[in-house]
C-alpha cells in the first residue's frame, strides 16, 4: 500500500479553542477541548448536525470532506464524513470568523451529533451567539 504524504498546518483562533491538522485530501483531525468552543462551532439547525470549522483555505459549497473529531478529553476520535454547506469568507461583515460549515452525513447513524448534543445538553437553547447564527 502506498503511503500518503500529509501536509499539516494548525489553525487556532483566540475566539475558538479548536485545533485542526489539515491534509491535502480534504481530511483533517479536529480537537474541541472546551464546551464553549463546541457551542460556538456546533450547528444543531442542520440536518444530521454540523460544525463550523475556522479556516482560511478555499472550499466550495457541496465539497465532500472527512474529519476525525476528538471531543473534550476523550481518547476516542469520531470519524465524520460531511459536506461543505456554509462558507464565511475573509472580511465578512460583523467581523465573523473565516471558515466553513460542515454538515455531517448520516453514515455514522447520528453518533457524532448525539455525542455533541450530550455535551451541550441544557445550552442548545441559549441566546448566545455562535459562528453561524
Amino acid at each position: 500500500m502506498k503511503r500518503m504524504k500529509r501536509l499539516f498546518f494548525s489553525y487556532s483562533c483566540s475566539i475558538v479553542s479548536i485545533s485542526f491538522n489539515f491534509t491535502i485530501n480534504n481530511y483533517w483531525e479536529t480537537s474541541v477541548k472546551e464546551k464553549h468552543a463546541l457551542y460556538t462551532a456546533y450547528m444543531p439547525f442542520v440536518e444530521n448536525g454540523g460544525l463550523f470549522i475556522p479556516t482560511n483555505r478555499d472550499y466550495k459549497m457541496g465539497q465532500e470532506v472527512f474529519m476525525l473529531l476528538n471531543l473534550m478529553e476523550e481518547t476516542e476520535r469520531l470519524p465524520i464524513a460531511g459536506k461543505v454547506i456554509w462558507v464565511t469568507p475573509a472580511g465578512a461583515q460583523g467581523y465573523r470568523t473565516t471558515g466553513i460549515g460542515v454538515q455531517f452525513s448520516d453514515q455514522d447513524g447520528g453518533k457524532a451529533r448525539n455525542k455533541i448534543e450530550t455535551y451541550l445538553a441544557g445550552s442548545l437553547d441559549s441566546e448566545r451567539s455562535t459562528h453561524t447564527m
